[in-house]
């Protein structure tokens, strides 16, 4: 039995490093380090979306204009409002993506790559923006705290785990679609959170997505 029952993990890990293994992956190289995420393949409109967007180089020279310590960084606007660089490559795509939210299986765990949107009051079909994106820093919840957060939402021993022991924003979850990763430069990440920024969440100090590459399809 003991035999049968160690098969059985090896065939279930093998087939979840496969499904891993086909998982596309892109590399996000900005003036601060590096950053690899992979993208889902059960949210197949946002991750071709975002692969198309890196074939056409519309990230390139973008700015992370939005910066929010123990809550997110955001990249994809337009232009930033100091950036002078390449306002042709960063016109925004008009177009929206339905969404493809995927609760519980994809929550706002630390390092999850989410897309951005306009608010329910304009917006009640939750529909992705085609272009701006952001990658959950989070923050870490006591015991007590994530008691308090199932009194108004139901977690998963999953949620719970992940978000006292590795952080994130689950108020977040289920009102936006989760599409990747991170699965590498997450110390990247940490330094671009922990930027300064002005009143309005716009780091001083200028961080820009040099370019972005694929890496594997």
């Amino acid at each position: 039995m003991k035999r049968i029952i160690l098969l059985l993990c090896a065939v279930i890990l093998s087939a979840c490093v496969l499904a891993e293994d086909k998982e596309s992956k892109v590399l996000i190289v900005t003036n601060v380090g590096k950053i690899t995420v992979k993208l889902y393949n059960d949210t197949p409109l946002h991750r071709n979306n975002f692969l198309k967007l890196v074939e056409e180089h519309k990230y390139d020279s973008i700015m992370f204009h939005r910066v929010i310590k123990q809550f997110m960084i955001q990249a994809g606007e337009k232009y930033a409002r100091t950036d002078t660089v390449n306002h042709a490559n960063n016109k925004k795509p008009d177009y929206t993506l339905p969404a493809e939210i995927i609760y519980p299986k994809y929550f706002h765990k630390r390092g999850q790559l989410c897309a951005a949107r306009t608010g329910d009051e304009v917006n009640p079909e939750r529909a992705s923006s085609g272009i701006e994106f952001y990658i959950v820093t989070g923050k870490h919840f006591s015991e007590n705290e994530i008691n308090k957060l199932e009194k108004t939402k139901t977690l998963t021993p999953e949620q719970r785990e992940a978000y006292m022991f590795d952080g994130g924003a689950p108020h977040l979850d289920g009102d936006y679609t989760i599409f990747g990763a991170v699965t590498k430069g997450m110390k990247v990440v940490q330094k671009i959170e922990l930027t300064y920024t002005d009143p309005y969440d716009y780091p001083l100090k200028e961080i820009r997505i040099k370019k972005t590459k694929i890496l594997k399809r």
